[in-house]
């Protein structure tokens, strides 16, 4: 019971800011929130932020919302009201979104369909970029994290060949205010090294 009362009104996704449970200035989102740790640490460290946060797996979903409920909780147990869940592809939540809408994105880790037949499927695609820099005000930011080599590698000639965003060169250690999720630290446990891009939606017609 406690998804319903989370769950972003596909209604409501024109205009975001409205759709909180409490009062919000910026409305920023996850993409593929996987066990929900980032997610939860934004929303705490920033009540003025509302997040919605995607993600279809029903376990990491459950994962999020078991850390925010007690067992026999689901129905009356308070909830923060500056997040919105959309359980979801986070594709079609863009296409619904208001042109400027958002003032930050998060991608952190996500699936880097290594196989070159599946290289459409990636969130960073040179065809899916302009309908996310849409979604964007000028001056967004976009968080970008990945351990895959393959990704990496996908990611800096995607962000080479465009004008949307201001990418410059990744960072290999995160950044202080990126809180930490657990598939990082899976990542660094086998030795494998995260980059993580910090780009800005351009504030000039690109």
């Amino acid at each position: 019971m406690t998804l319903p009362r989370l769950r972003l009104d596909p209604a409501r996704a024109a205009a975001p800011c409205a759709a909180f449970a409490s009062s919000v200035s910026e409305v920023w989102l996850e993409v593929g929130f996987g066990g929900g740790e980032h997610a939860l640490a934004q929303i705490a460290a920033h009540p003025e932020a509302g997040l919605i946060a995607c993600e279809v797996y029903a376990n990491g979903i459950c994962s999020l919302l078991s850390r925010l409920v007690p067992e026999g909780g689901e129905e009356a147990a308070p909830l923060p009201g500056n997040l919105r869940i959309w359980p979801d592809d986070a594709r079609a939540l863009l296409r619904a979104l208001p042109d400027a809408g958002l003032d930050r994105l998060f991608l952190l880790f996500p699936d880097p369909w290594p196989k070159a037949r599946h290289a459409k499927r990636r969130f960073v695609h040179p065809a899916a970029l302009p309908g996310i820099a849409r979604t964007m005000k000028p001056g967004a930011e976009w968080r970008i994290a990945s351990d895959d080599p393959t990704y990496q590698e996908w990611v800096a000639a995607v962000l080479a060949a465009q004008t949307l965003f201001d990418a410059p060169p990744p960072s290999a250690r995160r950044p202080a205010d990126w809180p930490g999720t657990r598939y990082e630290a899976k990542a660094l446990r086998a030795g494998r090294r995260p980059l993580y891009w910090s780009l800005r939606r351009t504030t000039a017609p690109a």
